[in-house]
């Protein structure tokens, strides 16, 4: 069944996560999707681990569900290739340092106006910071995020995935849908014309910093790590068990306090003065999360989850990978897909996400190998001639 998308061309000129995993979404919903990779080399993520008999497990899913054809940016022969290709298209992804794609003569004011030109770096295309590298945990860092992660009394903790590339992928291929949808319906109108997005990496994780800027404009408040705590909210926290996993309970509110305390048999705590009120817990939470530590260290995991749901106390354990292939409701959701890679054949992933109630959503293809698809792109649609491909393979240009 065809996507949503399907009819868009998307080329994909990025390099590790953030723009190709922008392109890469937008491909999840029907788009094609054209990598230009650099001969010889290709994307970064194809030399990173880990590694199945010298093949990237990165790359199988972060290049899923797109083509792959080679082509040197830095050749004329190259930049040639890059525009007439770029003709073709709706959207470019690129994520180089700003002033990159001008230098090779490929920025968007030298392209079709009509295209969605997608940007992404580290610090944006202006601003006194914009020609300096970064890389994700910048923007995490810049972003107010790392100093937020972690215990009170030691230093930052980064988070556990690159999670200002990704969460930028994913605003920019949103601001991307609204160019295309304002583009579309206004062509009529003489004014299609595309748009540059500009997405920078501090920016995805400023934006969800909650109240933190807020609270500093009004109170002078500068927020600062709480572990797995919060001020505010109390009992919360990950919590020991018997067979060395955590859970995660979350009984602030007053309702879902009385259930905690109904489920761990300790309806006394609901009479304690230091626990009366939300305010009073937050007050009194390192007593009132030793309370519920002790209760939870004395069961497993799954026995802590079963007091409490039959509680209705929000829960859940730290899962591991492990969990997450065994548990029944991923399953039931098709969250995990078997995506048939080139290299290593049916390979189980995380599933397209989100998906529309009602349609069917196609996988996505596996990541291919360099260059795969050099014939299809450079001659089916750019229009070279089996032989002038050959030529500038031969002078490594492709």
């Amino acid at each position: 069944m065809p996507g949503p998308l399907d009819g868009l061309r998307v080329i994909d000129v990025g390099t590790r996560i953030g723009a190709p995993f922008c392109a890469g979404l937008l491909g999840e919903w029907g788009a094609e999707v054209v990598k230009v990779e650099q001969p010889g080399t290709g994307d970064f993520m194809r030399g990173i681990g880990p590694f199945v008999d010298g093949y990237s497990l990165f790359w199988a899913v972060e290049g899923r569900g797109r083509k792959s054809a080679t082509c040197d940016l830095r050749t004329p022969e190259g930049q040639d290739l890059f525009r007439r290709l770029a003709s073709t298209a709706d959207v470019v992804c690129e994520n180089f340092r700003p002033g990159t794609m001008e230098e090779w003569g490929l920025g968007p004011e030298g392209l079709d106006p009509s295209l969605v030109f997608v940007r992404i770096s580290a610090f944006g295309q202006d601003g006194p910071y914009a020609g300096r590298p970064g890389l994700d945990r910048l923007g995490v860092a810049y972003g107010g995020l790392l100093n937020l992660t972690g215990e009170p009394d030691r230093p930052p903790v980064r988070p556990g995935v690159t999670v200002a590339d990704y969460l930028t992928g994913v605003f920019a291929a949103e601001a991307a849908l609204a160019a295309l949808y304002r583009r579309d319906t206004t062509r009529g109108t003489g004014q299609g014309q595309g748009a540059v997005v500009d997405a920078s990496l501090y920016g995805s994780v400023l934006r969800i910093l909650e109240w933190t800027i807020p609270a500093y404009d009004r109170l002078g408040t500068v927020r600062t790590r709480e572990g797995n705590r919060l001020s505010n909210s109390a009992p919360l926290d990950n919590y020991p068990t018997a067979d060395g996993n955590y859970v995660c309970v979350v009984a602030g509110g007053d309702a879902n306090f009385g259930r905690l305390c109904r489920a761990m048999g300790r309806p006394d705590l609901l009479e304690d003065p230091r626990f009366a009120t939300l305010a009073d817990r937050a007050r009194n939470g390192d007593v009132i999360n030793a309370v519920v530590a002790q209760w939870t260290s004395s069961m497993s995991a799954a026995e802590v989850e079963h007091a409490c749901i039959a509680a209705d106390v929000p829960v859940a354990t730290a899962y591991s990978a492990r969990d997450i292939a065994l548990d029944p409701h991923f399953a039931a959701r098709r969250d995990l897909v078997a995506v048939d890679d080139p290299v290593l054949g049916p390979l189980r992933q995380q599933a397209p996400y989100p998906r529309l109630v009602g349609a069917e959503q196609p996988l996505p293809a596996g990541a291919p190998e360099l260059g795969a698809h050099n014939h299809e792109v450079w001659c089916d649609l750019v229009g070279l001639a089996p032989s002038e491909l050959e030529k500038l393979h031969s002078k490594g240009i492709v």
